[in-house]
């Protein structure tokens, strides 16, 4: 009987989860474990853990097609990513830095319907296919020098405008970036993933179209080392 009643509560809970397409349940996982300030309760988030179990699960069930449109695909696997990373930092926690573990990026531990997926296969052959340079500011690796993880989901409807916020926030977070109008000290995120910034101009056409700053067009560039102590 003990087993029946489980059965049937967690089926409702799910059932629960598979009706709401919009991601509410990440957001109140976020809402409630993850500061303004983008550090993550990795501790309170293991007391949550079968909400985030069930979020991954409508996650598994749920990957879009080529039917949806490129901004529910993009805040999909936006989201897949935050939550995977901080599934893969739960499962050997506690840790000082993702980098502690063997391969963080190509540990294939999440089923898609028929196909099992790591956080490269979804960064690399999934969202950065899309074109879209401003995920590298929404997507999270669990450490202090890359974007803040924000504590609410992203949704469709809303995703230029969040995108946006996420990208200036990034910018003009001096931790992350100094920036004035000849000298540039930026995040290794620029250096890395220099092609994708510069699809529809130079890097500092890109880093214009978001900083309050106007950056020269000569101005000196360098890159910040990275942090990569856990984001908590």
């Amino acid at each position: 009987m003990k087993i029946l009643i489980y059965i049937v509560c967690f089926g409702w809970t799910f059932f629960g989860l598979a009706q709401n397409s919009d991601h509410q349940l990440w957001t109140e996982l976020l809402t409630n474990h993850v500061s303004k300030t983008g550090n993550v309760d990795y501790e309170a988030f293991i007391k949550d853990s079968l909400k985030l179990k069930n979020y991954i699960s409508y996650l598994k069930l749920n990957a879009p097609s080529e039917g949806n449109t490129k901004e529910e695909q993009l805040a999909f696997w936006i989201n897949a990513y935050n939550a995977l990373t901080i599934d893969l930092i739960l499962r050997n926690y506690p840790l000082e830095s993702i980098k502690d573990l063997k391969d963080p990026w190509d540990q294939r531990l999440w089923k898609f319907k028929d196909k099992w997926l790591n956080l490269n296969d979804i960064e690399h052959d999934i969202l950065r296919k899309m074109n879209e340079p401003r995920i590298h500011f929404a997507i999270v690796c669990a450490s202090k020098s890359c974007p803040k993880l924000k504590n609410k989901a992203f949704v469709a409807e809303d995703l230029d405008t969040q995108l946006t916020e996420a990208t200036k926030a990034f910018l003009a977070d001096e931790s992350k970036n100094e920036i004035s109008e000849n000298e540039l000290k930026l995040s290794k995120i620029f250096r890395w993933f220099k092609k994708d910034f510069e699809q529809n101009g130079s890097l500092i056409d890109f880093l214009n179209r978001y900083s309050d700053i106007v950056i020269s067009d000569k101005a000196k560039k360098s890159f910040k080392d990275y942090n990569w102590a856990l984001n908590d």
